[in-house]
């Protein structure tokens, strides 16, 4: 730029004029030769009318994004006026201070919506940078949610998404960091089904609960790849404790099912005609077993006599120890495939909406207090007499529950037995959620008649799939157990935190799908540890405040961010594959990248030795 005066630098390197300017080009440099031919145009830029003020303006307003042509038009405004000069140059330098004050306030708005979550857990009410600090996630989402309702479906609902998008979330409905992972269950093309070539049909009846059902399920259709036989849709167990006579179509989308998996494996409805009178094999595959059994011998009894029935599903094949396209085919399976019929997906939604009334978030609890578990794991603390004689009848009437004699106080202190409902109360409450949260209640009937009075007392906002939805709703779900677990399921994997009381089939199948969904907050309580401090509480050996502390201190590992999963001395004892997709159908780039770099070392280092 020529000047008629001095030059300085600013300390961020840009120039700054020290005198007034006599012959220069217009902003950007975009002046074309005729107007520097214009007097007119030489007058407006002499000396006096264009100090070094004004050349900053230009400068800010140009690093701000403000077109030429509008800077542009609003010298030529100033120009306009015929009063005189100076009556043009005080016009033209108002106008240019009012747009100045309005890219400022502008960009002053935009930091001031940037609320400090850490300051608001300090303080109910505080100022920063000229904007309250809000107070309240569930009254300040609320009202953003309804902008939303109120503009659904406008073209400018735009901009209330942006401000939805920053109310700030407070800590106990945060979900653990998870960045680096992502969802790896891709098929690979030399993994793709091709032909139809098979060594024989199996059939499958699956066993145990929903969730028990669901992940045998997808073992078996992992077990059907590696055998390479086609799969007869499965059947579903009607003889467990619910005896619910539901079929595989009743529940899951069958046609989808079928859709998704077949660059896959094969799956009929049933037998074909010619195999249809065919008298099965029965058989029940060992637990845990790896692919070479199936390999083997498995595929030995297929081929000769081309229809086998497998009678358990639960648990036959191993967590670990599979190659990745294994692995990864139980969870298309599990995520992908098994999706449940339209009728109850869409109650499921409709349940999860009314529990977001409003935009408030919600816990799913699942309450494990039912007669079946208690009577199965022999826990009856806090229970009176004539409810655990109850318990132990029901025990011993089971034959394929082989313990029988417990101990209940011992197995309570060894973290053995589901939290009572007061249990539950205290945990949430030292976890920080306050007494109006929302919360669900995932389970069958809690067991007791006055057990949930405790709970209640402290949480008021219970609800559960027969306070939430209508009775003409659940009148086609009412009768089968299942079908209610379906939605309760639903219900848990949407919730903005998952807490489970009990290590059973449903916590591992919903846990582990919220880790494959992006590690969604779960907290898992450590049991063992949390009712010695229950105890201590209720001896008053520690204050409310030392067992609160505590608590937390005891759970901040414990809320679903991801580790892991390793293989354990026996299947036994080692973590569940449905529990912790990861690895096998989780990855992480920041391992991805470290392997990679050792690979390329490992290239240059090969190279340089060939040389």
């Amino acid at each position: 730029m020529t000047t008629s005066g001095t030059t300085t630098t600013s300390a961020g390197g840009s120039p700054i004029l020290s005198a007034p300017t006599t012959h220069r080009r217009r902003v950007a440099d975009l002046m074309s030769d005729a107007e520097k031919a214009d007097p007119s145009t030489s007058d407006r830029h002499a000396a006096g009318d264009v100090s070094g003020h004004h050349s900053l303006i230009r400068y800010f307003l140009l690093r701000k994004g403000i077109p030429d042509n509008w800077i542009l038009g609003i010298e030529d405004f100033g120009n306009y006026f015929k009063l005189g000069k100076n009556l043009g140059r005080k016009v033209f330098g108002l106008l240019m201070l009012m747009l100045v004050l309005s890219v400022f306030a502008k960009f002053t708005l935009m930091a001031g919506n940037h609320v400090d979550l850490m300051n608001m857990k300090s303080s109910n009410k505080r100022e920063n940078n000229g904007v309250l600090i809000l107070q309240s996630y569930k009254d300040d989402k609320s009202k953003a949610q309804r902008v939303l309702s109120d503009i659904e479906g406008s073209s400018s609902a735009a901009l209330p998404k942006r401000l939805l998008e920053r109310v700030p979330v407070p800590e106990i409905w945060m979900k653990p960091n998870s960045d680096n992972y992502y969802q790896c269950i891709v098929r690979s093309k030399n993994h793709t089904r091709r032909g139809s070539a098979t060594n024989g049909y199996l059939i499958v009846h699956a066993n145990g609960g929903l969730n028990q059902m669901r992940t045998g399920i997808c073992d078996m259709v992992a077990i059907a790849k590696i055998m390479n036989a086609t799969l007869v849709l499965p059947l579903l167990d009607h003889e467990s404790f619910w005896t619910d006579p539901s079929d595989f179509k009743d529940i899951f989308d069958w046609k989808h099912f079928i859709e998704v998996m077949s660059d896959d494996i094969e799956i009929v409805e049933s037998l074909p005609p010619q195999y249809a009178e065919v008298k099965p094999l029965l058989k029940a595959p060992i637990s845990w077993s790896k692919a070479s059994y199936y390999r083997g011998e498995m595929v030995s009894l297929l081929k000769q006599h081309k229809v086998v029935k497998f009678t358990h599903t639960d648990s036959r094949l191993a967590n670990n120890g599979h190659a990745s396209s294994i692995q990864k085919l139980r969870c298309r399976a599990n995520y992908e495939a098994l999706r449940y019929t339209k009728e109850i997906e869409e109650l499921g939604k409709k349940l999860v909406n009314r529990l977001r009334n409003g935009g408030v978030p919600y816990i799913a609890l699942h309450l494990r207090y039912e007669k079946d578990m208690l009577a199965f794991t022999g826990c009856s603390h806090n229970l009176t007499e004539s409810e655990a004689d109850e318990l132990r009848v029901m025990r011993y009437e089971v034959e394929h529950w082989k313990e029988k004699v417990i101990d209940s106080e011992e197995r309570r202190r060894e973290g053995g037995c589901p939290m009572s409902p007061r249990e539950a109360a205290l945990f949430l409450k030292a976890m920080g959620y306050p007494s109006n949260t929302v919360i669900y209640i995932v389970a069958g009937e809690i067991y007791s008649s006055n057990s949930m009075d405790a709970f209640k007392l402290e949480y008021p906002n219970v609800y559960s799939h027969s306070t939430l939805a209508t009775v003409e709703e659940l009148e086609p779900f009412k009768h089968y157990q299942n079908r209610l677990a379906a939605l309760d399921y639903i219900v848990a994997l949407e919730s903005d935190v998952f807490v489970y009381t009990y290590d059973g089939n449903m916590a591992k199948a919903v846990q582990g799908h919220r880790r494959f969904e992006g590690f969604r907050k779960t907290i898992n309580p450590d049991r063992q540890n949390f009712v010695r401090l229950v105890d201590e509480l209720d001896n008053g050996a520690i204050s409310w405040e030392m067992f609160a502390s505590e608590v937390k201190r005891s759970h901040a590992n414990r809320l679903g961010a991801p580790y892991s999963r390793e293989a354990g001395e026996s299947p036994r004892l080692e973590e569940n594959f449905y529990a912790n997709p990861f690895p096998g159908c989780v990855c992480n780039r920041s391992q991805e990248h470290i392997s990679n770099l050792k690979l390329d070392r490992r290239a240059i280092i090969k190279t340089a030795s060939q040389r």
